[in-house]
């Protein structure tokens, strides 16, 4: 039996910008203060709703900065895999804290259509014209970071959502003003929300099949087994589970029966070729492979727990 451990990291990706998320918490933290002010003068439950939206984002933006910093300590004899999953419960934290966020501003916004309450158009639009100027900076300082991180990336969308949401408030604030469409309010609330939910659909449903160590999306067991099966000093690949320990490092393992009782060097040496396989098919960056030579009875690429029988006993 051979047994190696081999890792590689992905050229194309990059450490996030530190500074640059620094300041993003700083803009939005300054935004949710300027927007619950405005809010409240001008009894705008858009303007609040979308202060609540960047107090999100700010706690976001500072779950990610902390995320970032723990997610790079080293392992340890307990953590042996090293802290990386700290960023997938961050991001997942942070979708979850938007759907709740979502969920009270439809049922404020509810309220509001039942009970439509005047609203100063002006001061929307003067403090929503901020919002949306400290938004499109952060946005552009987090945009490249969002593509190599999931964590950052859920800061992101939480940054993009009130983008746009800024605009609508906007787009609002001038049709109270000059025609005094109070509902255009709440309505826009609804909308914020829905938006909302939208964006972090992807992230839950992402984060979860992590944590359940799921096979990823863009990768076929079938395939994987069939691209190693095509040596023809490998008889069978069983046994395979494929994961990511973060959003950016998968883990391979399998058994490979091979066909004849090769040597040890030989042995290595095919390990060495099925690595490097994986590697340049399927991207997998961590990779463990048992060698075996007609061992294993059940050569299944997937081991059911249920199926699976007790050892043997010995009767000495």
């Amino acid at each position: 039996m051979s047994h190696q451990q081999t890792h590689i990291r992905d050229p194309q990706l990059r450490t996030p910008n530190k500074t640059n998320i620094i300041i993003s918490i700083l803009l939005n933290l300054v935004i949710t203060i300027a927007e619950f002010i405005g809010g409240i003068l001008s009894n705008s439950l858009a303007l609040l709703s979308d202060a609540l939206h960047n107090l999100s984002d700010t706690f976001a933006i500072f779950i990610s900065y902390v995320a970032l910093i723990v997610g790079k300590k080293g392992s340890t004899r307990k953590n042996t895999f090293g802290y990386k999953r700290v960023e997938i419960l961050a991001a997942l934290l942070n979708a979850v804290i938007l759907v709740v966020i979502s969920l009270y501003l439809f049922y404020e916004a509810y309220q509001r259509l039942m009970d439509p309450e005047p609203v100063k158009g002006n001061t929307m639009l003067i403090v929503a014209t901020i919002g949306l100027i400290a938004n499109l900076v952060s946005v552009i300082l987090l945009n490249r970071d969002s593509k190599n991180s999931l964590n950052i990336k859920a800061a992101f969308i939480h940054l993009l959502g009130d983008t746009l949401s800024s605009v609508g408030v906007i787009v609002a604030s001038l049709l109270i003003y000059f025609y005094g469409l109070y509902w255009v309010d709440p309505l826009l609330t609804f909308i914020i929300g829905l938006f909302i939910l939208y964006g972090t659909y992807g992230i839950i449903k992402e984060t979860i099949e992590i944590l359940m160590q799921a096979t990823p999306s863009d990768i076929s067991i079938r395939q994987v087994k069939s691209k190693l099966e095509q040596d023809s000093r490998v008889e069978n690949i069983h046994h395979i589970h494929i994961w990511r320990l973060s959003d950016n490092q998968v883990h391979f393992e399998c058994h490979a029966d091979l066909s004849h009782n090769y040597s040890m060097i030989e042995a290595d040496r095919i390990r060495r070729d099925l690595e490097q396989r994986l590697r340049d098919n399927f991207r997998i960056n961590h990779i463990t492979i048992q060698m075996e030579y007609h061992t294993c009875h059940d050569k299944s690429p997937i081991v059911s727990q249920k199926s699976s029988s007790p050892p043997p006993k010995n009767d000495l």
